[in-house]
Formats: C-alpha cells, sequence, structure tokens
C-alpha cells in the first residue's frame, strides 16, 4: 500500500456517511491475510453480532468498549448513554481488499478514484484539557491498590482522556499521522460525521476458520537510537512488565477456554518483543480451537472486551471502572476491523483520536496493580499523550 494510494482512499471516504480503511502498513503478521481493506458506503448495517452468523460477505465496523453493557452479569451504569452504537459494522458498497501476496479482489460498484487530491492540513486546535486532575488520579490510583490489597480484584486498566475544541481535516490529519507513525492495525472509521484516527498495534482477536488467535499486549518501551538493545532487554526482563503481561495472558486464555475445544488453548508465544516505529512492546499470543456450534454472539460475549484494556478477573473490574472512571470510553478500548467469508480480525482501539462534532479526544491508561507508584503511572499516561501531541505538531510543522 503506498501513500498516493491511501490518499486516493481518503479522497473517496469524503463522499460517504460510511468509511473504512483498515491498514497493516507492511508489518510482519504471521497471522494477517490482509495488507488493506477499504470499503465506502453502506448497503446494510448489522446491529448486533448474531446478524452476522450467517453473513459471508464483507462487513466493516466497530465494537463500543460499551457494549460490555449487553454482557451477562453486567448491569449498565446509572449514566449509561450510547453517543455512538455499542455494536456497528456495514456491508459496503464498493471494497477493494488486498492480501499480502498482491492479491487484490474488489467487491460490489467500481470506484473511479480521483486524481486531484489536497492533503494540506488546515487544523485549528484549542487548548488539551484532561478529564482527570492529578490528585484525582493519584487518589483514585491508591483506591486500586486499596482494593487489590483487599481481594477485590488483581489488575485494572484505568484511564483517563483528554479533549480540545478543534476544527480539523480528518482526512488529512490521517493521512500525515499514518506516514508518520505507521502501525499494524492502523484504521481511518468514519459514520457520518464521528470519526475515528486509529493506530493500533494491538490484534484483540482474529478467527481464521475454527481457530482464535489473541494477541494481548502488556510492556511498552519508547525506542531510544543508540540504546534499542538495552531497553529491550531492560523490558524483556521487567517484572511488573512481565507480571502485567502474563496475568492478562491467564486471562485470554480462561475466555477462550469457555468456547474452544478442551486441550487446545495454546501460549505459542509468550512476552515476546516487537518493534515498531516508535516504541518497543511486549506481545503475546494465544490461540484456541472452536467447539461446535459456537456462533459469533458466543464468541464475542466470552472474549469482549479484551483482558489488556479491563483487567483480572474482568467483570469484577468493569463494574468498578464505570465507578473510578469520570469519562465515557465509547470507541475507546473498543474494537474495529472486519468480518469476510465467516472469519474476522479485529484491533484494539488504542493510540486514537475521536473527532465528532467539534471536540478531538484522546485517551490514556495503564494497567494498575498494587506494586504500581501512583506518581510514576501519572507521568507514564502524561507520556502516551505527549507522544500523540508531539506528532500533531509535527503535521502541522509539514
Amino acid at each position: 500500500m503506498g501513500n498516493n494510494e491511501l490518499l486516493k482512499w481518503l479522497f473517496e471516504a469524503q463522499k460517504h456517511d460510511y468509511a473504512a480503511i483498515l491498514l497493516s502498513n507492511n508489518f510482519t503478521d504471521n497471522y494477517g491475510k490482509y495488507e488493506s481493506i477499504v470499503g465506502f458506503g453502506a448497503k446494510t448495517i448489522f446491529k448486533s453480532p448474531t446478524e452476522l452468523d450467517d453473513f459471508d460477505g464483507l462487513a466493516l465496523g466497530h465494537i463500543s468498549y460499551q457494549y460490555k453493557n449487553f454482557i451477562p452479569n453486567i448491569v449498565p451504569p446509572e449514566n449509561f448513554n450510547e453517543s455512538i452504537a455499542s455494536f456497528s459494522f456495514f456491508e459496503p458498497q464498493c471494497a477493494i481488499l488486498t492480501e499480502r501476496n498482491g492479491n487484490i479482489k474488489h467487491l460490489g460498484d467500481v470506484i473511479d478514484f480521483d486524481s486531484e487530491i489536497d492533503i494540506e492540513v488546515n487544523q485549528r486546535i484549542g487548548e488539551w484539557k484532561g478529564t482527570t486532575e492529578k490528585e484525582q488520579y493519584l487518589d483514585t490510583v491508591s483506591r486500586i491498590r486499596e482494593d487489590i490489597r483487599n481481594g477485590v480484584y488483581y489488575e485494572l486498566n484505568y484511564c483517563m482522556q483528554y479533549a480540545a475544541d478543534a476544527t480539523i481535516d480528518p482526512y488529512a490529519l490521517f493521512y500525515h499521522l499514518n506516514k508518520l507513525a505507521p502501525s499494524p492495525f492502523a484504521a481511518f472509521y468514519k459514520i457520518k460525521d464521528h470519526f475515528v484516527l486509529c493506530a493500533s498495534p494491538e490484534r484483540f482477536l482474529q478467527k481464521h476458520n475454527q481457530t482464535l488467535i489473541s494477541q494481548p499486549i502488556k510492556g511498552t518501551r519508547k525506542r531510544i537510537y543508540g540504546k534499542e538493545n538495552k531497553i529491550i532487554a531492560e523490558l524483556s526482563n521487567h517484572p511488573k512488565d512481565l507480571a502485567e503481561n502474563v496475568m492478562i495472558v491467564d486471562l485470554v486464555r480462561n475466555d477462550l477456554s469457555r468456547i474452544c475445544r478442551a486441550g487446545t488453548v495454546q501460549v505459542p508465544e509468550l512476552c515476546k518483543i516487537y518493534t515498531f516505529s516508535h516504541v518497543h512492546q511486549m506481545i503475546s499470543t494465544v490461540i484456541g480451537v472452536l467447539k461446535e456450534k459456537i456462533n459469533v454472539l458466543d464468541i464475542i460475549q466470552s472474549t469482549f472486551p479484551m483482558g489488556s484494556m479491563t483487567g483480572a478477573p474482568k467483570i469484577e473490574v468493569m463494574r468498578n471502572i464505570d465507578i473510578l472512571e469520570d469519562f465515557n470510553r465509547e470507541i475507546y478500548s473498543g474494537s474495529i476491523g472486519y468480518f469476510f467469508e465467516g472469519n474476522f480480525d479485529l484491533n484494539v482501539v488504542i493510540r486514537s483520536l475521536e473527532y465528532s462534532n467539534g471536540v478531538l479526544k484522546y485517551a490514556v491508561g495503564g494497567a494498575i496493580t498494587y506494586d504500581s507508584i501512583a506518581i510514576e503511572e501519572y507521568e507514564e499516561c502524561l507520556t502516551k499523550a505527549a507522544g500523540i501531541f508531539e506528532l500533531m505538531n509535527k503535521v502541522k510543522k509539514n
């Protein structure tokens, strides 16, 4: 996938209420089949997993974090408000699927791409403001640690959000952000006037025939030229990162074991370090073979939301996240991806900008354990947020 192709796709996306551009950005992936999938316009909209059970065509869309409110044993919070649909996939009017081997498949209408495309970034972004004040964050981490000490749960992914009044061109902004910081599960996603510019490095769940693959990430370090080997060695042996990663792997294994055949859930990669454009990350791979007569709803309700963005045990942690966090996660920590020919591949929506109604949002977070030091966790959130702000400044200068 070249930059010129991405430009054409983004220009086409401007003409439709529904659009999705899923990119692998030439990253090595032992499990992914497609380098890119793009789709425009909506012939059909699917509002629940059951509607996809007997559908073999292409469907592109999202599962928001709020879909967890429809999972058994979860009671929606009193302030639950669906600002965007919890589950929404669309069958595109026209689509292009590019496989890693170079094969290209066209579906639906033929697209007559424009050749003249304006990529100049015109943006006005006001002051970024966090929803969570520093003292509030520190107090909440102390409360989480006390809950852990009392055995309420073992680990909780605590998040905060930044927001700014903004007027941006989301098409041009995604083009430049993807060029500066490509990621293996990137996505440009549009539902009418709601945009998600996603630079995710993480696969939530893939189904290939009867095999499920999940690849949770826990453990991240910034790349520093000249210190790569030292940083990788430190991450590989860091007790807290290793403990968090193994804990989430155990949670994923438990999720998959409910819907997979006995003895088939395996961990072919545990705490392996992968290097991306700006960071090194610790990734594990968990696989399993589905039992007979397991449908899409069974799979989603057994595995969603992903353990890397919730904690353990998952149900108890989700109840507490509703109490502790002061913003609606919406698509953040949900998933964007595709269903096609009985298979699917879904990412984890992190490192993502959401833009609608003149407001730009960006959320960050981290896993809190009993060993967490509150001020260090807060500073890590600031560092994660600073990364996207720096990238956006580079876009503006370019």
